[in-house]
This record gives structure tokens, sequence and C-alpha cells, in this order.
């Protein structure tokens, strides 16, 4: 018998690999504005994380978040309509690309300023922890924010109160167009947890199961009182840090070795070979994530612009 779950995530993969692909094109066209961060090639990473996550606990991540957007179950309408700044977006508009966020569903947003989520997201654990909760926040993030005040501030705080947090760094090589080998003084990421006296693991970020049983075991134990751990996803962005790198930092043939070897073709084969789905039901699939993202299009393109009065909307509590 297929295995559903495992069917479920290669669906969210290639829906992610289709909106960004989409959304490169949008931009051209100029219909997204602002900046645009696209998550090819880190697609196993998000959908890994949150396949293992349970519905109470908490994710918030940095400004490449479309694919955590898909993965936290926000509709594709809605995160397309939020791209083109239009009202119907998940963020009505306000957000964009960068600053997309549902707490109905314990998604608490992307974050344009590098690293400035991190004390956040130990502001909720320590939250959860106050009011006996059973929950733990996810914070996902990367290499190059390690470099930054805020990550030492909110890790150290997490690991003195011991906080349900689990730290993810997305280590997907470049720091805009700068290796960690050229920025940071210690390359290996999690030596910086060590530091900090925190559990650190490190995963192949290319792999959706891996990301997965890493991030459910790591879940688990934090569940149980360790207090927060941390884990580096080694993985890779295909294209460039945003839509305007020209990429002079790195070589073709460095990229073409990973788009060789990339998540969604690596979970394909393995579903193809080791679990007996049928290559056609995948290329259905594939077909069924392309005509969402044509309808998401549509419903954006078909939906209204925010209204000039909103501007002052949503600036203090409303009573």
């Amino acid at each position: 018998m297929v295995n559903g779950e495992y069917l479920d995530i290669y669906k969210q993969m290639v829906l992610i690999r289709h909106l960004e692909e989409k959304a490169a094109e949008l931009y051209q066209a100029g219909k997204v504005g602002g900046f645009l961060h696209l998550y090819i090639g880190e697609e196993a990473v998000s959908t890994g994380i949150l396949a293992a996550r349970e519905e109470r606990d908490h994710v918030i991540t940095a400004y490449r978040d479309h694919g955590v957007a898909v993965n936290a179950g926000i509709p594709v309408n809605q995160i397309v309509a939020e791209l083109m700044g239009k009202a119907t977006g998940i963020s009505k508009g306000r957000g964009g690309s960068m600053h997309m966020a549902d707490i109905t569903r314990n998604f608490w947003g992307g974050h344009a300023i590098v690293g400035a989520h991190i004390p956040i997201a130990t502001g909720l654990a320590l939250a959860d922890k106050m009011e006996k909760r059973d929950a733990v926040t996810i914070c996902m993030f990367g290499e190059g924010a390690t470099n930054i005040g805020f990550f030492h501030e909110g890790v150290n705080m997490a690991m003195v109160w011991k906080l349900p947090v689990l730290w993810i760094c997305e280590n997907n090589q470049y720091g805009m167009g700068t290796s960690p080998e050229r920025a940071s003084a210690v390359s290996n990421i999690i030596q910086k947890a060590c530091g900090y006296g925190m559990p650190a693991y490190d995963v192949d970020g290319m792999d959706v199961l891996a990301v997965r049983d890493i991030v459910a075991a790591r879940l688990q134990e934090i569940r149980e009182g360790s207090g927060p751990q941390f884990v580096e996803a080694r993985t890779y962005r295909f294209k460039g840090h945003s839509m305007g790198d020209p990429e002079r930092y790195r070589s073709k043939d460095e990229v073409k070795k990973y788009v060789e070897n990339g998540p969604i073709d690596r979970f394909r084969k393995f579903l193809i070979q080791k679990e007996g789905v049928q290559e056609k039901r995948l290329d259905e699939i594939d077909e069924e994530a392309a005509q969402e993202i044509m309808e998401a299009v549509e419903f954006a393109d078909n939906s209204p612009e925010p209204a000039d009065e909103d501007l002052f909307r949503n600036i203090y509590v409303e009573e």
C-alpha cells in the first residue's frame, strides 16, 4: 500500500517548487513588488520540519518564508495574493513576500531583519513555559543569522531558562553571497550551539525524511524537559539570494552538482524505487500542484487592492 503521508510530503514539496517558479515569473512581470527570496532547492527542510511538528507547536522563520507558509497549511490562493499585495492575501496585502503569518495556525511569520525573530522565538517559548503549555517553538534561520547578536542573546536566554525551543539553522551555504568560511570564525555552525552547552545535531537538509525524523526526535526530547536543542540542516538554494542577485560568488558547475541531486528528485526516486509508487501517480501530483498555482494566480489577479483607509488599520490593537 502506498504511504499516504509520503505522497502528501511529495505534494507539498512540488507545490512549493511550482509556487516559487511562478513567483519568479510574476516578479519579472512587475506583479510582485519589493524583494523576493526563493526557496527553490530547500523544499525538504521546511516540509520535513512541519511534517514532524504538532499543531500546538509554534513556527517562526526568516524572510525566505513561502515554503513554510505552504507547509503550515496556508492556502496557496492567499499566499499568491499576498505576494501580489492584494487584500485577499494572508497578511491582507500589507506584508508581501517576507511577512506572511497566520497565528491561527501557530505560524508567527516571516521576518525581514536578519536574526531579529530569534528573540521573539525565545519569548514564545518562555510564555509557553510560564503558562505550562505543552508546546515547542520551532525557530528557523539561515547560517548568516548566527553571526548576529540576536542569535547569541536568544540562544543564551533559552538555555539559561531551559525553554522548550528547537533552533533550526537552514545552512544553504551562502549568506547573501558570502560563505560561512569567509564570514564566521566558526564555520561548523553546530559548534556555536555547543558553545552554550546545548545538544546539537546536523542533518542532510536535502533528505526530507531525514529532516522529519531528526526533528521528531528532538521535539519529543524537548517535550520531556530536555530544554532547547539545535539542528543544522545542510541544504542549498538553487537560485540567487534574491531576484537581483548576479551570483558571481559561485560557479555554474557547483550549482549544477546540487541541482542534479535535488530534494524533490531524490524523494521521487525513493518513492518509485523503495515504495513502489508509479511514476504516473507522481506526474499526476505534479500536474495537480501546477494547476493549483495557476488557479491561485487567477484568484490573485481578480482580487482587489487594499483600500486606502486600510493603511491606518491594525496600527494599534482595536477593542
